[in-house]
């Protein structure tokens, strides 16, 4: 199994001690944080890489809607990863075990509602990974956990950062910076109150990429594209890996013309986030829009636990069908109860 990466990623020294010094530990459970654009998804995942070697199963907990790591933008997930993926330069989707539909791509409009979407996949976590049964029939589930930020480290983005380290309580943080002191997290165990007294493995790290003066930096990159880019992937994933797709125009094509899934719309439940919308526009404001597909979870809290997202292709009230384009298998489609509608058109992919 090799954990090597690709050779257009740099990985400094100073990565691939703290890296060494994780990986010895007992069923870390990390955190990484650091400004935009310093190189937290490329540590977490080199990170992942080689836990891979001690364990046969890392559970990898994605808080960045932005830029996720394996899921479309706008999702937190957890997942759990069983095989290395050696290019880091090249993003990988992969089916998460749990995962919840923000809607948007950074927390500002409701960090209230991310955060206790955060503490609830964390939750989950904690139930199904990192507690040891005991009993008539003992087993011991323990999965290390690497936790993915969002590069947001000032005002409100930092109270959020400091909520999630507080309630995560993890084994080990790694801090990634640069020269731009103004643009860094506080230096130290920032997060936590004076009167702690327990053991706290803080790792500083240096951003990988440097000037000519060999000052770290931040790696300028236009998060859109990018954005485009994965939610592109994901629904290429509705056709064979054979057909001849490359282009944002050539899906869009195909998906117009791709056949949809007929779901009674008097089957589900349609929510709107982040805003309110009358109930005689709904349906104008579900059309051609990207949407989360999820079930009710039980419990208080009432979460809607996604499984993936689909597109609206059209509407027709006279039937009661949405017609939905999306790579969510049928049987996992047939446990739909609500249908998600967020900030996203579909137009993006010039759908109309």
């Amino acid at each position: 199994m090799d954990s090597s990466p690709s050779q257009d990623i740099y990985i400094p020294k100073q990565w691939s001690e703290a890296v060494e010094y994780i990986s010895c530990s007992s069923t870390p459970i990390v955190f990484i944080c650091g400004a935009k654009n310093c190189g937290k998804t490329t540590f977490s995942r080199y990170l992942l890489n080689i836990l891979l070697h001690k364990y046969t199963k890392v559970a990898y907990l994605d808080t960045d809607v932005g830029q996720p790591a394996f899921t479309p933008p706008a999702f937190l997930s957890l997942t759990i990863v069983h095989k290395v993926t050696p290019d880091l330069t090249v993003p990988c989707l992969k089916t998460p075990e749990r995962c919840l539909f923000f809607g948007d791509v950074s927390c500002k409009r409701d960090p209230s509602t991310y955060l206790s979407y955060v503490f609830a996949i964390y939750d989950y976590y904690q139930k199904e990974y990192s507690i040891s049964v005991k009993g008539e029939n003992p087993c011991n589930i323990k999965l290390p956990l690497i936790v993915n930020t969002p590069g947001w480290v000032k005002g409100v983005g930092y109270d959020v950062l400091v909520d999630m380290l507080k309630y995560i309580s993890p084994t080990h943080v790694v801090k990634i910076s640069t020269s731009s002191e103004n643009k860094n997290l506080p230096a130290g165990e920032f997060w936590l109150d004076e009167e702690h007294d327990g053991t706290i493995n803080l790792i500083e790290i240096n951003s990988a990429r440097q000037d000519s003066l060999n000052r770290s930096v931040l790696f300028q990159k236009d998060a859109r594209p990018l954005r485009d880019l994965r939610i592109m992937a994901y629904f290429r994933q509705c056709f064979s890996s054979d057909s001849n797709i490359s282009t944002m125009k050539e899906l869009a094509h195909a998906l117009a013309s791709h056949c949809p899934y007929e779901v009674p719309i008097a089957s589900i439940k349609i929510r709107h986030l982040h805003c309110e919308v009358p109930s005689s526009e709904i349906f104008f404001s579900l059309n051609a829009t990207i949407v989360g597909l999820a079930v009710d979870s039980e419990g208080p809290e009432n979460l809607p636990w996604c499984f993936g997202l689909g597109i609206v292709r059209g509407i027709d009230t006279v039937k009661g069908v949405l017609y939905v384009i999306t790579p969510v298998p049928h049987s996992s489609l047939e446990k739909v109860q609500e249908c998600i509608s967020p900030y996203m058109s579909a137009n993006t992919l010039a759908i109309n």
